[in-house]
């Protein structure tokens, strides 16, 4: 059995890795030459301000007596530049909008799979092609454009982490750290003759990442006075740092600005999916180069109504996908185009001769061709020749750019392909060889037709020397190695043991072989919940089905509500004997403490230190508090389901507060209604719940094969599994609130993985009371979660936004890591059940 695990375990280790080398490679290249427009900019100097967390109608929208929250963006809108929106692409996070702004290309889709705040790859940026660039704003973003930039020219000024608090009294304050921060640069630069040298230089860019929008909206929601208050405080101060920085200049007009957003933000504080409120930004910008507004009396080629609602049908709208950003501000200070850029220039944007449009425009196109020349010659070198398929595209000037990026993804996919259906044959192999097992375990076959082992090894052999004189003459990585041949050994072992059956004798219920239809219903609970109010629907009828509400109607009644008020929480939206007083004490102040701290949060007052003690030390003890108590069955069970409900309340920040509760209540119905359904069958041998002991060593002579009944204990298991999950950042607030991704992860994927444990406790009972093979479930499972891999695999995804992206893979890796994840939850559940700890010796008492 160990045996069969360790080669199970590099098995789905290698598929697992597999998709990130079939869908999360790299799409950049490298190699190619920077290239920029030979005639004279029109500007000296740029000012990139990101106002990080803007929606375009929130800047936009008049307020209700006609005026704007931001006079002086209005103003440039009306009279001195050119104004649009900006489209964002999925996904419209932080970094990927950062990215798209200032280097001209979209998320690298292989950062789904590095930390936050890591460049997935080192890359070209406006930044990196300027002769001097200063940034000010958050510690989250600047690095990422110093990180790797050649020489050292990029200078940032970053406020400490801790200040980017969600309890904050004022986010605001980050933008008015970078505002100040700014006027005191250009004050001390009037008397420092070197600093003042270097700014006076062409080329530079100053860069103002203002963080308080997008912390407020976090905080309080996109709707609420602070957000819309810190818009205007971002005006008033943006109107500030223009006019000092044009006195700095003596008026010189050589200055071009450019505002805009990294992503917008929806209603309820959320951003990262493909929503209009987040990929509409605002864009404007106006100085030198720069086209002024446009009165414009026709109709504009804009149907969604923002205009009319905006009051600015009447002025010349320009909208830009956001990688297009980064031409712009190439052009307009006259620095080569970022390398990996595929972003196409705007030319209503300009206020230029026709030769310099036409100049920057044939500069775009060879900076986007050499990328596709690039891609296609390391393509070429590593596939044999008559193999290699050219891509066709028409050379002409007006489609040059779109098909040199549809060639650019074209040879980045080349291999796909080839390299999905390796994984194919290994899964469908790998599922078949279970699935013998299975079946030769508890089936017995009369008849039997076996392949002769030698000359199979030697067709084997064979197919395997083929596959590596074949990758060895395309120059493949040594991972492509791996997806070939694993599936030749795999294989193997299922034609040496394939037998055709001409008639069979069943050893016991053959329910074991319909486990692989478990997936069908499984599959569709992860893209639909309301599949899983259907199954537990479902389950709630089990006793009147089969008979057992006549013989035990109070527990058949529990099961039966317990299954439905459960069934109500996937309908929710995802965002003994001895005495337990402490542990009810426990519960009563963690259900008591998310009350307190989010009270303390809305009158901003920050997070009470006494609160952060107790919850993280209730998160802390929760773990081992339960080994205090009494193995007895229901003792422990409840000490368990106690203990973790504590921190589940910590984490719960509405209606799933109750989840614990009703989940707890249903799993001791449960093992009740097992326990009369084993009465029914007249099962000899079982033993009383309140006799058990988790402590005592179970009895392996009674340990059985599979029946039907098993099946449906298996069902019932994959429905509670799966059933609830919340992942609202707001329930981690009783324990932080400054902004960290990996703790914050870390809370919320306990609070996730807290429900998997209570279940897993409970069927740990099911299978002390019933005598269960934990063997024959590995093996179903394995089956299972094999075939909803396989189906997962074809549906994984390198396109979309963070949370497609993500939900992609996690739906891969969750049915992938099914069997190993439940056999650790096993082996924790087996501990939490029938460990104790003793902390003191208590002395026996004699009375006379």
């Amino acid at each position: 059995m160990i045996t069969f695990f360790l080669v199970g375990l590099t098995v789905h280790v290698v598929f697992f890795v597999s998709i990130f080398d079939i869908y999360f490679t790299s799409p950049l290249v490298h190699g190619m030459t920077p290239h920029s427009t030979p005639l004279a900019p029109p500007a000296s100097r740029l000012v990139l301000v990101v106002a990080d967390g803007l929606r375009a109608d929130s800047l936009f929208t008049l307020l209700p007596n006609g005026s704007s929250r931001t006079p002086y963006l209005r103003h440039l809108i009306e009279n001195e530049g050119t104004w649009g929106v900006s489209h964002t692409r999925v996904p419209t996070e932080s970094r990927p909008g950062h990215v798209a702004l200032i280097a001209g290309f979209y998320e690298d889709v292989s950062a789904v799979a590095k930390g936050w705040k890591e460049n997935p790859v080192e890359f070209d940026s406006v930044f990196n092609e300027s002769r001097h660039t200063w940034c000010w704003g958050s510690p989250d973003i600047l690095p990422m454009f110093a990180k790797g930039a050649t020489g050292d020219h990029v200078y940032t000024h970053t406020y400490p982490a801790a200040e980017e608090d969600f309890a904050s009294t004022d986010a605001s304050k980050l933008d008015t750290w970078v505002f100040t921060q700014v006027k005191s640069f250009f004050k001390s630069a009037k008397s420092n003759s070197t600093l003042k040298a270097s700014l006076l230089e062409d080329k530079n860019v100053f860069f103002l990442h203002l963080l308080g929008i997008d912390t407020n909206g976090h905080a309080h929601r996109p709707m609420s006075q602070e957000y819309l208050d810190n818009i205007g405080l971002v005006d008033a101060g943006l109107a500030e740092v223009v006019s000092i920085i044009e006195d700095f200049f003596g008026n010189d007009g050589r200055t071009a600005y450019v505002f805009t957003s990294d992503h917008g933000m929806t209603n309820w504080g959320s951003h990262g999916a493909g929503h209009p409120s987040e990929t509409l930004t605002p864009l404007v910008v106006w100085g030198a180069g720069v086209q002024k507004a446009q009165r414009v009396s026709e109709p504009q080629p804009y149907n969604n109504g923002y205009l009319q609602d905006w009051k600015l049908e009447h002025l010349r709208r320009v909208d830009v996908s956001q990688a297009d950003i980064a031409p712009l501000m190439a052009s307009l200070i006259g620095v080569p185009i970022p390398v990996n850029s595929v972003g196409v220039l705007p030319l209503p944007y300009l206020n230029n001769s026709d030769q310099f449009k036409a100049e920057s425009m044939y500069t775009n196109a060879i900076q986007v061709l050499e990328q596709f020349k690039v891609k296609m010659t390391q393509k070429k070198e590593t596939t044999l020749s008559f193999l290699f398929t050219s891509y066709q595209y028409i050379s002409l000037c007006q489609s040059l750019i779109s098909h040199s990026l549809e060639g650019l993804v074209y040879y980045h996919t080349y291999d796909r392909f080839f390299l999905g259906c390796s994984v194919v044959l290994g899964f469908v192999g790998w599922t078949s060889y279970v699935v013998l097992v299975i079946l030769k375990t508890h089936l017995l076959f009369l008849l039997c037709v076996q392949i002769p082992s030698r000359n199979l090894a030697r067709l084997c052999t064979c197919i395997a020397v083929v596959i590596i004189l074949f990758l060895l003459i395309q120059r493949s990585p040594i991972t492509y190695y791996i997806y070939c041949l694993l599936p030749v050994p795999v294989w193997y072992s299922v034609l040496k043991d394939l037998f055709t059956c001409g008639s069979l004798t069943v050893r016991e219920n053959a329910g074991s072989s319909t486990a692989v239809f478990l997936c069908c219903p499984q599959v569709v609970s992860f893209f639909h919940r309301t599949m899983l109010t259907v199954g537990l629907t479902a389950l709630s009828l089990w006793p009147l089905l089969s008979g057992l509400f006549c013989k035990a109607k109070s527990r058949s009644l529990s099961w039966f509500v317990g299954c439905l008020c459960l069934a109500l929480f996937p309908l929710m939206p995802v965002v003994g004997r001895e005495p337990n007083i402490h542990l009810m004490l426990h519960v009563a102040v963690c259900a008591y403490m998310p009350s307190l701290t989010h009270s303390s949060l809305q009158q901003k007052q920050g997070l009470p230190l006494l609160n952060q003690i107790i919850s993280w030390s209730t998160l802390a003890s929760s773990t081992f508090v339960p080994l205090l108590s009494s193995t007895r069955l229901f003792h422990r069970l409840l000490s368990i389901f106690l203990s973790l409900t504590s921190t589940y309340l910590l984490l719960s920040t509405g209606s799933e507060a109750l989840f614990p509760t009703v989940l707890s209540w249903l799993m001791f119905a449960w093992i009740n209604i097992e326990q009369e359904a084993l009465i029914a069958q007249g099962i000899s041998g079982r033993q009383e719940l309140s006799t058990i002991d988790f402590s005592a060593n179970i009895d392996i002579a009674k340990i059985r094969q599979l029946k039907l009944d098993d099946i449906r204990r298996l069902v019932s298991l994959s429905v509670l599994l799966f059933l609830f999950a919340s992942f609202d950042p707001a329930s981690v607030y009783c324990f932080l609130t400054v902004f960290n991704p990996f703790i914050m992860g870390g809370l919320m994927m306990w609070k996730v993985i807290i429900p998997f444990i209570i279940v897993m406790c409970t069927f740990e009972t099911i299978q002390v009371t019933t005598q269960l093979s934990s063997r024959s479930l590995f093996l179903i499972v394995l089956v299972i979660s094999d075939l909803m891999a396989l189906h997962f695999f074809f549906m994984v995804q390198d396109y979309g936004s963070w949370l497609d992206i993500g939900t992609s893979i996690s739906h891969y890796v969750i049915v992938m890591s099914m069997t190993i994840f439940l056999m650790l939850l096993s082996v924790v559940t087996h501990v939490l059940t029938s460990r104790r700890l003793i902390l003191w010796r208590r002395h026996k008492m004699h009375f006379p």
